[in-house]
């Protein structure tokens, strides 16, 4: 916590001093008309912990603190309405309780990149002792992209148990080798992430975080270009800020299906906003290296081109001294990279010697993975025929999660499904130790299977996956990253979409609740089961549970509804 009682830095003309107690200390604040809690807790007085998600939406949690014992999101709170409160961050509460909570998350895997979690502790730990039997209550008012929400109550189910953690394949953390975790969680996740206690409570490291707070700070403007100010603050009231906003329509994808083959399947998805909670940031002194933005966490391969570094190293040159850049939710939505929508179809063709299923597709962008070759678990050749077409709309990126062979697998499966074939016949033996309805190999060798129970009505009951990844290194991991991918594929069958302009390209959706992520009341129970495999460590084994499971929930509704859906999302959202 920042020493409070320095002054904090003056906010400009016009605005107000405001004194509160914060964690236990009188502070005073020189606040900027208009200036946030949050803002004021960020930049004044350096209280990390409280993650700026989406503000000011007001919609993801991240940035939750009690004022008054009460949980509130200081994001959309204006600073003068604390005159004369308490407000708590997670580094104000009872040492027991953020110890305690923070432990459990990190032993039940309910914590990945660490961002979302400090506003869910604050919450937690502010809730009555009568109203903590039912979690997802709680974790209504927040959102959490990594770990589909199961590993999360599991932590909290961990704190009911009088010696934790040998329930539910977990251990004590003093039994885990927490360096072999964070080895894990990068195989996973593509780039450094670390397993630690501290993480839940916010401190993973994100660039963000550690950048000087007396730094210049860069905000996109509406022209392409920057706007660098003393303060976030007022960057953000130069560049006119874009504010949140959505359409209550559910447009259709914007690729129109093309001719359904005969006894075969056809699929067209839309466009699908990646919904990583850190947003893009970075910084960098003059001559220095800039701050990655994915500092401990792969944002699901959508940040491997981001602006942030480029432009931090760039203007802190021009400017000769520290420059922060930072990108709101809005900025990282309608700049950042979505998942490629395509329109393709696919049938079983016995007409050869081999089974060869044919996929004719079309895809958004010239490039994306669709067309490369995908090695299949199956003794079978799958032909693929792509074409490529210009849509007007945000970049895309064949970096994030199995984008192009997921889509694949969805169609080789469904089109294997539609032709009634027992799988266990063309399954390699590598393969069978995790085939399940389906099964998918990720291209480091990585191999899950899936199944997906749907009701009669078309809600999804329960999935199971086992998945098979070499050495896992650690368990918990593993099977946090695997339910994390379950409820990712989950969204891109059932619910998850962006609208976009068919004319301007504009992206129409910049709320983060409008992206159709499911919730944690929406998610069903998910049951993983990680099979002994001799050899190396494998990347990526979520990767594959994503492709099983995506097919394995587009097989299940067709059964449960006894007609194929034919687009992403399956279910209007809006």
């Amino acid at each position: 916590m920042a020493n409070t009682d320095r002054a904090s830095r003056s906010g400009s003309p016009g605005g107000a001093t405001v004194a509160f107690v914060l964690n236990g200390e009188p502070v005073s604040v020189a606040a900027e008309p208009a200036e946030t809690l949050l803002s004021v807790l960020r930049e004044r007085l350096g209280i990390t912990s409280v993650k700026d998600g989406c503000a000011p939406q007001g919609q993801c949690g991240c940035c939750t603190v009690l004022i008054d014992g009460a949980a509130r999101v200081a994001c959309v709170t204006p600073v003068e309405r604390v005159e004369g409160r308490a407000v708590t961050t997670v580094e104000g509460l009872a040492p027991d309780v953020s110890e305690s909570l923070a432990a459990a998350l990190c032993a039940s895997g309910g914590s990945q990149c660490g961002f979302c979690t400090p506003g869910i502790i604050v919450r937690l730990a502010g809730r009555a002792e009568t109203d903590r039997s039912d979690p997802s209550r709680a974790l209504a008012a927040h959102l959490c992209r990594c770990t589909g929400w199961q590993t999360i109550v599991e932590g909290l189910d961990l704190l009911k148990v009088k010696n934790p953690p040998s329930v539910g394949g977990f251990r004590p953390l003093g039994t885990r080798d927490l360096d072999a975790a964070g080895r894990r969680a990068e195989l996973e996740g593509g780039v450094r992430q670390r397993v630690a206690p501290d993480v839940p409570l916010g401190h993973g490291g994100f660039a963000d975080d550690t950048a000087p707070r007396d730094a210049l700070v860069a905000v996109p403007d509406s022209t392409g270009g920057w706007v660098v100010a003393p303060t976030l603050h007022e960057a953000r009231r130069r560049a006119g800020k874009v504010q949140g906003r959505n359409t209550p329509s559910h447009p259709p994808p914007p690729f129109a299906l093309p001719p359904l083959p005969a006894g075969g399947v056809r699929l067209a998805t839309s466009w699908v906003e990646p919904a990583y909670l850190e947003t893009d940031a970075s910084w960098c002194e003059p001559g220095g290296q800039p701050a990655s933005p994915l500092a401990n966490g792969g944002a699901f391969g959508a940040k491997l081109d981001s602006i942030a570094s480029g432009a931090a190293r760039h203007l802190a040159a021009e400017h000769g001294r520290a420059v922060r850049v930072v990108l709101s939710r809005e900025d990282t939505v309608r700049l950042g990279p979505k998942r490629p929508p395509i329109a393709a179809s696919a049938v079983l063709d016995h007409s050869g010697v081999h089974s060869v299923v044919v996929v004719d597709g079309t895809v958004a962008a010239p490039g994306v993975a669709f067309a490369a070759s995908y090695d299949w678990p199956y003794g079978i050749e799958v032909d693929v025929r792509v074409t490529t077409r210009p849509l007007a709309g945000p970049p895309v990126s064949d970096a994030i999660r199995a984008a192009g062979w997921a889509e694949q697998v969805v169609l080789v499966e469904g089109a294997l499904e539609e032709a009634g074939v027992d799988r266990t016949a063309l399954v390699d033996a590598a393969s069978a130790v995790v085939l399940l309805d389906t099964c998918a190999l990720a291209p480091s060798g990585a191999r899950a299977g899936a199944s997906v129970a749907v009701g009669a009505s078309g809600e999804v009951a329960g999935v199971r996956v086992k998945v098979a990844a070499g050495d896992p290194l650690d368990e918990v991991v593993v099977r946090s990253y695997a339910i994390g991918a379950v409820h990712m594929a989950l969204g891109w069958v059932l619910s998850e979409s962006i609208a976009v302009d068919p004319e301007s390209g504009e992206v129409l959706d910049l709320t983060i609740r409008s992206f159709g992520i499911l919730r944690a009341r929406e998610t069903p129970p998910i049951e993983v089961e990680i099979v002994d495999a001799a050899g190396p460590p494998l990347a990526r084994s979520s990767d594959a549970v994503f492709a099983a499971t995506a097919a394995a929930a587009w097989n299940a509704l067709t059964r449960s509804l006894g007609t194929r859906p034919e687009v992403f999302p399956s279910r209007p959202t809006r």
